[in-house]
């Protein structure tokens, strides 16, 4: 069995390309996952995802967007110009979910200076300072 689940921050922007045979799109990109007992230590991983997918993580994934992936671990090799073997393993994404959303725009019109902690505010919405301002 080869099935991997994987949560990051993508660490650039997906390429989207298309396989000229017939016109499918493939994006590729990399993503920083958190090794869980090692403090400031990441792996980086490249994602392979084709189809409507493809279309839709170079839509809306920008650098630095967290993104859940599934698929399976593919390892290939091939011969350098130099004649010396290399080798690339891959993540081949059945699925991505995008767990920040928006479009590469609405990225531009967030406010990095928030009053709690440095999270992201919308245009047009406020923090409240209380919870007892909330009605529910």
């Amino acid at each position: 069995m080869n099935s991997v689940v994987l949560i990051g921050r993508l660490t650039r922007d997906p390429e989207l390309r298309y396989i000229s045979e017939n016109q499918k799109a493939v994006a590729s990109f990399s993503i920083a996952v958190d090794r869980p007992f090692a403090k400031d230590k990441a792996d980086f991983l490249n994602i392979v995802v084709f189809g409507k997918p493809a279309e839709n993580c170079a839509n809306y994934l920008v650098k630095g967007r967290l993104v859940g992936v599934q698929g399976r671990i593919q390892t290939d090799s091939y011969t350098a110009q130099n004649g010396e073997k290399k080798y690339k393993t891959e993540i081949i994404a059945d699925r991505v979910e995008f767990l920040e959303w928006g479009d590469k725009q609405q990225k531009a019109g967030l406010k990095q200076d928030s009053p709690k902690g440095g999270s992201q505010i919308p245009d047009g919405f406020q923090t409240l300072d209380d919870d007892d301002e909330i009605p529910f």
